[in-house]
C-alpha cells in the first residue's frame, strides 16, 4: 500500500490556514489523485457521466441496510444517500453532495491503480494461490472490475469495525480452482464478486451483521454450512452474468442472520 505523501501534507496544511484561507483552499478545484482517478466538477443529484459512475464504485459500500448503490452513472437518491454516509462516517459535511472535501478524501483512501488502501488486486485474485483473473466465466477484465467495486465495500465495513484487519481467505476463483475447493457450480468466486473473510479483532458475527448495512447482497456465516470459521460476503444482486436471480440472500444462523 501506498501512502500519498505530498497529498496529504497539503491537506494538513490547508487545515492549520485560518479560517479565510481555508475557504478557498476548499473552493479550489480537487487535486489530483496519483496514478488514478480525479473528478473535475461537484457532482449532486441530476448529474450524469463517467465521473459519477467512479464516484458510485467508491461508495458502493455505504449503502443503506440491505440496500445496494447501483453503478449506472445517474446521480439519484440512492447514490446521494450513500454519499451522505460515507461523508458522516469519515466526520465531513454530510450534504450529499461531493465536493473538494469528499474527493480529498476518497484521494486519501485509494491508491494509485484505483484499490482502496487497505486492499489489492493481489489479494482477491485466483483463491488457490496461483494468481490472475483469467479461467472464470467472464473477461479478466470484467472479473477485475467486480473485484474493484468490492473492494471498495470491504474497506467501507473495515471501517465500519474500526479500521481493524480484515484477512481475505478466498477471492477470485477459476473454474479449476472452484471444482478444486468444492465451490458451488456458479459461485459468485468465478465472478470476482465475493470474499471469504476472517478477522484477529472482530468476531464473525460482527462481521456479518456490519455487513448487511454496506451493500452485500449475500453473506453466509456461522451457522450456515461449511461457514463456521469464516464470513463470505458477495454481490449476487448485482451480477447479471449468472444463473441466478438477483436477490439478497443470507444465512448466519449464530449471528441471528
Amino acid at each position: 500500500m501506498r501512502v500519498h505523501t505530498l497529498k496529504r501534507i497539503a491537506v494538513a496544511f490547508a487545515l492549520a490556514l485560518p479560517g479565510a484561507a481555508i475557504a478557498t483552499v476548499v473552493a479550489a478545484p480537487p487535486a489530483h489523485a496519483d496514478g488514478c482517478y480525479t473528478w473535475n466538477r461537484t457532482l449532486a443529484q441530476g448529474r450524469s457521466g463517467e465521473d459519477v459512475r467512479q464516484l458510485q464504485i467508491r461508495v458502493a459500500g455505504w449503502a443503506a441496510y440491505r440496500n445496494i448503490v447501483r453503478v449506472d452513472g445517474r446521480y439519484g437518491p440512492e447514490t446521494a444517500a450513500a454519499v451522505r454516509r460515507f461523508q458522516s462516517a469519515y466526520g465531513l459535511r454530510a450534504n450529499g453532495i461531493a465536493g473538494p472535501q469528499t474527493f480529498a478524501k476518497l484521494y486519501e483512501l485509494q491508491d494509485n491503480d484505483c484499490t482502496p488502501k487497505h486492499f489489492s488486486y493481489t489479494e482477491l485474485d485466483n483463491g488457490c494461490g496461483i494468481g490472475g483473473w483469467t479461467g472464470g466465466p467472464l473477461s479478466a477484465s470484467a472479473t477485475r472490475a467486480n473485484a474493484l467495486r468490492l473492494m471498495w465495500k470491504l474497506e467501507a465495513l473495515r471501517h465500519s469495525l474500526g479500521d481493524q484487519p480484515l484477512h481475505v481467505n478466498s477471492g477470485f476463483r477459476s473454474f479449476t480452482c472452484n471444482r478444486r475447493v468444492g465451490g458451488a457450480s456458479d459461485s459468485q468466486h468465478l465472478y470476482g464478486n465475493a470474499a471469504d473473510l476472517t478477522s484477529r479483532t472482530s468476531s464473525l458475527c460482527r462481521i456479518a451483521r456490519e455487513a448487511r448495512s454496506h451493500g452485500f447482497s449475500g453473506i453466509f456465516g456461522p451457522g450456515y454450512p461449511g461457514h463456521s470459521n469464516q464470513v463470505h460476503v458477495d454481490a449476487r444482486r448485482e451480477n447479471n452474468a449468472d444463473k441466478s436471480a438477483n436477490t439478497t440472500t443470507w444465512s448466519a444462523a449464530r449471528c441471528g442472520i
